[in-house]
């Protein structure tokens, strides 16, 4: 049961070290936001802005996070989605279902880091090129990033 139907949102430079109830604390520098569960049971929630973790979208008024939370290894095991400030809450999972998505969690961060899975490994044809080390593909996006060119 979700106790904070709302979260205000503040952006902040760093994370405070006390979290406030009903409040979402958003640092852009470490590209971070946390938060109390939104059920009330205090346990504070960790969600990193990556590629391959949660997306954070703000439209100048509030502020939504994308995917959902689902906080399964607390007690409360709640599992909601923070929509335009709002927290919606979203059925319970299955532990097939946390175990499902925790695979392709792991599946989805090997594909964009450059982890191979084992049986992706041997499923790779042989005379392929290489795959470039992480800090290559790094360095490439950052020499491909494109560049802001002010208009004047």
């Amino acid at each position: 049961m979700i106790r904070h139907n709302r979260l205000e949102h503040r952006f902040l430079r760093h994370l405070p070290d006390v979290l406030e109830p009903g409040v979402l604390f958003i640092s852009m520098e470490y590209a971070t936001a946390a938060h109390l569960c939104a059920c009330g049971c205090g346990e504070e929630v960790v969600t990193p802005f990556t590629p391959t973790d949660w997306k954070m979208t703000f439209d100048g008024e509030t502020v939504s996070l994308w995917p959902s939370i689902g906080n399964w290894t607390l007690p409360c095991r709640s599992h909601y989605v923070i929509m335009q400030g709002r927290v919606v809450e979203s059925g319970p999972w299955t532990e097939e279902q946390v175990a499902a998505e925790r695979q392709r969690d792991r599946a989805t961060k090997a594909r964009y880091y450059g982890a191979i899975e084992p049986e992706e490994a041997t499923a790779k044809p042989v005379d392929s090129a290489p795959d470039q080390s992480l800090p290559m593909r790094i360095l490439q996006r950052i020499w491909n990033w494109p560049l802001r060119r002010d208009k004047q």
